[in-house]
Formats: structure tokens, sequence, C-alpha cells
């Protein structure tokens, strides 16, 4: 079969001898309009919750006083505020959830629109909830900005995988992880006592994620759906050719559409896969293991925790509580500039090398966090020494998995299998990230010093794994992947 019988005349034949085309502004800015409104909005709910804890704890215990005249003991108004943060991980198991069956039935353009619907009726809660003193309206808008959150995870990478031409897959998909960490910066930044971190506006602080929402609504509409959608899902292939010209800003690479068309050959007649066929079909054995380790250890690793224990480090170094929240920006702004780096580097090195040398740093600063919180009360510079892991386990963390995780579904899944395949892991990264959310308290008090002792654990054996597993997948087409997993999959048949 010769796919190029079905080029349209437009389509021009490529040169083997030429450098890939240079993207077009319109993918930069699709990229843009599609995080502001998308990851950006998870990082930056997590770090919101952090200024308001005092505030909304009193907003707690006075509205109980003043509905049923009770007043709270200090680990019951702990506890609903333990609900109010975990939660979110919850709404962002089931936005997981949701997120396969509406990019199938929707597409993902239309899907990151309509998903705006959660995070508006979210801050509208979150915004009124004080004036209503109803401390459950905060409860419920975390789980509609964490089901927000939950599909934007799963939806973006999705739609850049797609868009993006396969000399830059891995950045364009990796830029999620940028607006993710960028998210986190600017909600340390807006969360100043300075500006919205106080008293007077902690809701207007809470609902302030309604303004990166409406961007992305005003501005994705003008943008093209995912070319392989509109091929391969649609069949509408004058619309991807389309798509494929503006994203790309010249005329369409015919090896580019063949590739496209090969899949869609591939795929014909089949129906897009349900989550749980997955695990019965051997042809994706070891892609589905894969991600769904990788996934896990991106919240096991215990890099989220870290962001809550560098109060505790910071104090102990003898910084003042009113410097700590700067010094805190710091924390997000190491993640942001860590991903940027990776971004530049990942079409350069691959993925296989940032995921595996992200753990292994990661090993190495956990190991040495232990040793400086062990020691600090006995050695006067150990304090720092403890700051400098903080720093370097972010770091370490923004190289690798923070950004390469969220590309590998898109490459080693094929369209059918895609939307499944993440839900499957969307959900075991926010089913992980609630149970380290509930567990990590009590790994300190256990613990101790040595709490970090399991992360250094799980950072070493995901780095074995992907040593010994993981296939590289950097500037390979989806078939000459497949065929890789496929040796893995048959392995002795």
């Amino acid at each position: 079969l010769r796919l190029t019988s079905y080029l349209h005349p437009e389509v021009r034949p490529s040169n083997r001898t030429t450098q890939p085309p240079s993207s077009s502004l319109t993918l930069v800015l699709m990229v843009a309009s599609a995080a502001i409104g998308g990851t950006l909005q998870y990082g930056y709910n997590l770090a919101i919750m952090n200024s308001p804890t005092t505030f909304i704890q009193t907003f707690i215990n006075e509205t109980f006083l003043e509905r049923w005249d009770f007043q709270l003991e200090d680990y019951q108004v702990t506890l609903v505020w333990t609900i109010i943060v975990s939660i979110f991980s919850l709404g962002g198991f089931a936005g997981a959830l949701i997120a396969g069956p509406m990019t199938i039935r929707f597409g993902r353009k239309k899907c990151l629109l309509l998903n705006n619907i959660f995070l508006m009726s979210g801050s509208l809660l979150a915004v009124t909830s004080r004036a209503a003193k109803s401390f459950e309206m905060i409860i419920i808008s975390r789980v509609l900005i964490g089901i927000n959150a939950g599909i934007s995870m799963n939806v973006q990478p999705m739609y850049f995988g797609e868009s993006a031409p396969k000399h830059l897959r891995g950045a364009i998909s990796l830029s999620s992880a940028v607006f993710t960490a960028f998210g986190v910066v600017l909600g340390q930044v807006v969360g100043l006592r300075e500006i919205l971190g106080s008293e007077q506006c902690w809701q207007y602080l809470l609902a302030s994620n309604a303004i990166p929402g409406f961007i992305q609504l005003l501005t994705l509409p003008w943008f093209p759906e995912s070319p392989r959608y509109l091929l391969i899902d649609r069949g509408d292939k004058e619309a991807c050719i389309n798509a494929l010209r503006r994203l790309r800003g010249c005329e369409v690479q015919s090896s580019e559409l063949d590739e496209i068309l090969q899949e869609q050959a591939e795929t014909k007649g089949m129906r897009p896969s349900r989550p749980w066929e997955l695990f019965t079909d051997r042809s994706v054995r070891w892609q589905l293991i894969s991600v769904m380790i990788i996934s896990s250890a991106m919240q096991l690793c215990g890099n989220d925790s870290i962001y809550f224990y560098a109060y505790y480090v910071f104090k102990e170094a003898g910084i003042s509580d009113e410097k700590i929240q700067y010094i805190t920006i710091g924390t997000g702004t190491c993640e942001f500039t860590a991903c940027i780096m990776c971004n530049l580097l990942i079409e350069r090195k691959g993925r296989k090398f940032m995921l595996m040398g992200g753990f292994i740093l990661m090993t190495v600063w956990a190991v040495v966090f232990t040793i400086a919180l062990s020691f600090e009360h006995y050695i006067s510079w150990m304090p720092y020494l403890s700051m400098t892991c903080i720093f370097t386990y972010i770091l370490s963390f923004g190289m690798g998995p923070a950004g390469v995780t969220g590309v590998l579904p898109t490459e080693i899944f094929n369209q059918t299998s895609r939307p499944a395949a993440y839900m499957i892991a969307g959900s075991m990264m926010w089913l992980n990230l609630f149970i380290m959310g509930m567990i990590f308290p009590f790994l300190v008090s256990e613990l101790s010093e040595f709490c970090f002792v399991p992360f250094a654990v799980v950072c070493l054996l995901s780095a074995l794994y992907v040593g010994l597993f993981l296939p590289e997948t950097k500037g390979k087409s989806l078939s000459a992947i497949t065929s890789e997993f496929h040796k893995l999959n048959f392995k002795g048949v």
C-alpha cells in the first residue's frame, strides 16, 4: 500500500536531505493558550492553599460557633482543613477518569474548553463561601477545581503530543510540566500576604484561578484541533491537512501525513479501547506497566512532600516566619527553571536519559538530606545543607520525572489506546498524590529524620526500571516504538 497515493495535491513531498521545517508561531501560541488554562491550574491550585491556612481554619471554627454554638478542638479543625486540601486529589482522580471519554466524544481542544465549566463553578463557590458562611462550599469548590486539573493533566499532553512535529514532540509535550511549575511559582507569588494571602482577601485568592480560565476561553477557540484526532478519529483528511498547515506554518510534509495515514490504516475499524481492556491486551502489557510505574513514582518520590517539609527546614536554619514565604518562592522557581532546562535538553539527550538521571539524582539528594537532618542538632552548618538538598531535590525532579512522565503515554500508545492509557496514568498519579497527602504526616512522626528514606527507595527502583525496561522514544515514529515494545511483550513467544 502506497500511502502517498492518498495525499492532498497541496501536500509537499518531503526531502530527506533537508531539515524539518521550523514550527510556526501558531503552534507556540496554541501551547500557551492551552497550558494557561490547563496544567498551569494544577500547580497554581496546589500552591495557593499554603498561605490562607490559618485564616480558613479560623473561618471554619467561627462557622461552627455561629451555627451550633460549638467550639471545635484543634484536631477537629485540622481534620476539616485536611479534607479541604486532600479532596482536591479525589477531584483530580474523578477528572482523570472522565477525561478519556470526553476526548473521544468532543476532541482534545473542545474538551479543554468544556473543562472550564468545572473551574468557573468552583471559583464562584470559593469567592462566595465567606459571605455565605459555608466552609462546605470551599470543599465542593476544591472538588470541582480538582476535576478541572485532572482533566487538563490528561488531555493537554495528549493534545500537544498529537499536534507537535516528530522532532519537537518531546519538547512541546514537556511544556505541560513547564506551565505546571510556573503555576506553582505564580500561586506562591499571588499568595503573598502583600497581594491576596491576607485575612481580608483569602476568598479572592481561592477564586483567582478563574483568570487563567477566562484567558483560555478567549484564545483557544482560534487554534486548530489535534491533526491526528481529525484524521484518525473523525476521518476528516481535509481538516487534518489544514490543521497541519496552520501548526507548521508551511505546506504539509508528505512524510508526516504518511505517518498519520499509516496509523489510521493500522487502527481502521478499531474502536477506542476501554481502560480495563488494556490490562488484558498483551500487545500493550509493558507500555501499561511503564506508565503505571512512572506515573506512581512521580507522586511517591516525595517531591510534593518536600514543599511541605521546607517550612520546617527553613525554620531550623534560623529564618524568620516573615521571610520564609519569600524563600519558599525559590522552591517553585527551582522546579520551573529545571523544567525549562529539561525542555531544552529532552530532544538532545532523550527521554530515558532525563528520566533515569532525574531519579538517580533524587536518590542521592534524599540520602544526603537524611544525613543532614540526622546531624542538624550537632553540626551548626547542617541546616544549610538541608536547605541545599531541598533545592537540589526539586531541581532533579524538574529535570526528569516532572516533564517526561506526561510525554510517555502519547509516544508509546496508538490513537485508539491513548485516551484509556491517560486515564490509567492519571488515576495512578492522583490516587498516589492523595495517599501521600494522607500518610506523609505519619511518616514524619514515625520516622522523623529518616522520613525521606522511603522516597530514596522509590527513586532508586524507578531509575532501575527505566534503565532496564523502557526503550528510548526520541525522534522515533509510533510504528518504530511499537516494534520495540513488541519484543518485550512477546518475548519468548
